[in-house]
């Protein structure tokens, strides 16, 4: 098939090119303009062509001639205005969704995120399924604009028209220069990350980009009675004790762990005063205003680093097969093998390990079921 990708430049999105060059697709990989396409324009069966999601023009050219859309471009961030994630996420969906129906694609699968089911307030939550109902407060702008967009995405759905959505949960993994697990390294390296946990067990699940790109896969190519219309959580097997997780990744590039330990109410009195003087500073015409970089600590990320939330993946399994091929293990194994291509740890987490002759090197995509759900025997 040839398959247009959004978000090709960025992490998932390059990965996501990658698999599905390995499974014999041709990709036209969309970008903004002025994006770093360089990696992208050197791999055979690659046609990149430059749009932005705020802008429907180039959108219907881009789609026609391709046959699934792999939707991973967003607004990511964990700042900003709703009028800014609403102008991305979500009416950058719809008219992607509108240019792709109208240009004959068989199939959409839209990248969402478990953050889409984030509330305003809540207590640890386990084994959290696809009954789970959307919420009627999100925890923020990107949350809120994920679930919407979903469910155009999924409403879309019909005969001639395929749409799914797979939420992936803290993806993590080689070429990743600006999420989670690169700020936490940095954070370690300078010894400016204490532990937030308050000394409570911080249950998650996190999902190797190796996995998400395999589900992706699996969702664009599944039987469409089998997945159109739905959504399906997406993480790494068996779950993760996130602050002893940090403390071994950190381990891995010799950093000092998490320290000190402080009492929950005051981590999260931190990341409150900390948002709101990155949003004054912003906001009040302070040098940070024309930036996209967040502040170091959120009140989302405070969420993320000592809310317990867990996924149950048993629809994945039935319905695309999926059985989250790279475990753990392995993927810190790649990591750390990457990280000392590019240049080390500080190249990686200062970002300029993305302009290293060896950033684009990662493990080999894992290869995705066919249309009968089938794993392939050499993943």
């Amino acid at each position: 098939m040839r398959i247009l990708v959004t978000g090709a430049s960025g992490f998932l999105g390059g990965h996501l090119v990658d698999g599905a060059l390995s499974q014999g697709h041709t990709v036209r990989a969309l970008v903004r303009p002025g994006s770093d396409a360089a990696r992208l324009r050197s791999l055979p069966g690659v046609e990149v062509v430059a749009g932005d999601l705020t802008d429907g023009g180039p959108l219907g050219p881009a789609a026609e001639g391709c046959q699934a859309v792999l939707h991973s471009a967003a607004r990511v961030v964990d700042h900003g205005s709703r009028a800014q994630f609403l102008a991305v996420n979500v009416t950058g969906t719809l008219r992607l969704l509108a240019a792709a129906r109208s240009a004959g694609v068989q199939r959409f699968v839209f990248v969402s995120s478990s953050s889409a089911l984030m509330r305003v307030r809540e207590s640890d939550r386990l084994g959290i399924d696809e009954s789970t109902p959307y919420p009627r407060r999100w925890f923020n702008h990107y949350s809120e604009t994920k679930a919407i967009a979903e469910q155009y995405v999924r409403a879309a759905d019909g005969p001639e028209f395929t749409t799914c959505a797979v939420r992936p949960r803290g993806i993590w993994g080689p070429r990743d220069h600006a999420g989670f697990l690169p700020r936490m390294v940095a954070a370690m390296r300078t010894g400016r990350l204490p532990d937030l946990s308050g000394g409570k067990r911080v249950l998650v699940s996190l999902c190797h980009v190796d996995n998400a790109v395999d589900a992706c896969l699996r969702a664009m190519s599944a039987p469409a009675s089998r997945v159109g219309g739905k959504a399906y959580f997406i993480v790494d097997r068996g779950e993760t004790d996130l602050w002893p997780f940090l403390a071994r990744v950190g381990a891995l590039f010799d950093c000092p762990p998490p320290a000190p330990r402080i009492p929950l109410s005051l981590g999260r009195a931190m990341a409150s005063a900390i948002d709101t003087g990155w949003n004054l500073c912003r906001c009040g015409g302070g040098r940070r205003r024309n930036t996209d970089a967040g502040p170091l600590l959120s009140r989302y990320m405070m969420a993320l680093l000592t809310r317990s939330a867990t996924y149950d993946t048993a629809a994945a399994r039935h319905d695309l097969g999926y059985t989250a091929p790279r475990t753990q293990a392995e993927g810190l194994r790649a990591l750390r093998t990457w990280v000392t291509a590019v240049g080390g740890v500080t190249a990686w987490t200062s970002g300029s390990a993305a302009k290293h002759p060896a950033a684009s090197v990662g493990p080999a995509p894992r290869k995705a079921p066919d249309s009968t759900g089938q794993r392939d025997t050499t993943s």
